[in-house]
């Protein structure tokens, strides 16, 4: 998507085999994400080693998994997962979740 200002929870993108995700903003040095999770959908436990991960719900609610610890998140609410640390999503309740996840440094940053 061009231009500096995005919608987005208009820009989310439900599927029905697996979570949704669209680039929302993208640069050298970060990216921005739009994840539409449908109930059950998840995205598997994963790490990054070089890389900050942010997600942050916009719409409805996830449960989200960093390291040990599992907790489900509402709307305006974060959770951080440090480079190194595993972490994934899961919308384990009965309505639609829309999330905005940001993830710096890029991982094809060289800088």
């Amino acid at each position: 998507m061009a231009g500096p200002f995005h919608d987005a929870r208009a820009a989310a993108a439900f599927r029905p085999d697996k979570l949704g995700k669209l680039s929302l903003f993208e640069s050298a040095r970060m990216f921005c994400d739009v994840y539409a999770l449908q109930p059950g959908q998840a995205q598997p436990g994963h790490v990054h080693a070089d890389a900050d991960k942010v997600y942050a719900v916009i719409e409805g609610r996830c449960r989200v998994s960093v390291g040990a610890e599992s907790r489900v998140l509402g709307e305006g609410q974060v959770a951080v997962a440090p480079a190194g640390t595993d972490h994934g999503l899961l919308n384990d309740s009965g309505a639609p979740a829309k999330l905005l996840v940001f993830m710096a440094p890029h991982p094809s940053f060289k800088g």
